[in-house]
């Protein structure tokens, strides 16, 4: 089923203290949060809210995020997450689940000048294969001295390669295209390893702000592959001060990924 245009249009601005990034550095979490639930079965935000504000960011990449889905309790994930971290929260639903909506989102400090959700190419589910609607949710933030850039989460197909290159595409045209001067910084749940054709496609537009070696982020508890990932636009004033995999076992199925960057407040508008 694809999703609606009312769905597509939902954004939730919720209100909390801004903070602007002290002397230019960003710090950067992406997590794919398994709608709450830990690898003990137990759905817990407290949890998943205290691995955020142990690295005290200042923009998370959220993935698989339930808002009153019948299997997670109906609890309102993206709401519940904002209150217990104190950041704004922007909810990028990707598509109706079990009486609710399943998407991604942005935690922030910063100022939000915009929201945009945009869906992504999507091979339709069957009753053969399970698939999921696709897409990306954009915030524009106000970064050091008022200067604006895009962040942005998204969640790549989990089980069809030609979805994950679509995807893969689609985000570099409507993100990293020529003429487009807003700084972005993307990240999310690829579902794709480092030498896959998907992650090509991306590296052919954007820098990966990784960990040498790439440290695997799946499953947490023994992970063994690495999908998840934050990236910035090639040639966008950012530079790497800092990227690691941060070591939890339990809170998800994903180990989420630590970036600092410096933003050179010299460049851009």
């Amino acid at each position: 089923m694809k999703p609606s245009l009312a769905l597509l249009s939902l954004a939730l601005m919720l209100a909390a203290p801004s903070v602007r990034a002290e002397e230019g550095a960003l710090r950067i979490l992406c997590y794919n949060i398994h709608y709450g639930q830990g690898n003990d079965g137990v759905y817990d935000l407290e949890r998943l809210a205290e691995v955020i504000k142990a690295v005290d960011p200042d923009l998370v990449a959220l993935q698989e995020v339930d808002v009153v889905v019948r299997r997670s309790g109906q609890a309102h994930q993206a709401k519940k997450l904002g209150e217990l971290t104190g950041l704004s929260v922007h909810y990028g639903p990707t598509q109706h689940y079990e009486g609710g909506l399943f998407g991604n989102a942005v935690l922030t400090k910063l100022p939000v000048r915009e929201t945009l959700i945009h869906p992504l190419p999507y091979t339709e589910a069957t009753p053969e294969r399970t698939t999921y609607p696709r897409g990306f949710i954009a915030v524009t933030v106000e970064g050091p001295d008022g200067k604006p850039f895009r962040f942005v989460s998204t969640h790549f197909q989990h089980n069809v390669e030609e979805d994950r290159v679509a995807e893969a595409e689609a985000v570099n045209q409507l993100l990293a295209s020529e003429g487009d001067a807003l700084p972005t910084i993307l990240a999310g749940d690829i579902n794709a390893t480092p030498d896959s054709e998907p992650m090509r496609i991306l590296l052919s537009k954007w820098t990966n702000a990784t960990d040498q070696p790439a440290a695997p982020t799946v499953p947490s508890h023994e992970p063994t592959s690495r999908i998840d990932y934050i990236f910035f636009r090639t040639g966008d004033p950012f530079t790497i001060k800092e990227a690691r995999v941060i070591p939890d076992a339990m809170a998800s199925d994903h180990r989420p990924v630590f970036t600092v960057l410096k933003w050179e407040t010299g460049s851009g508008e």
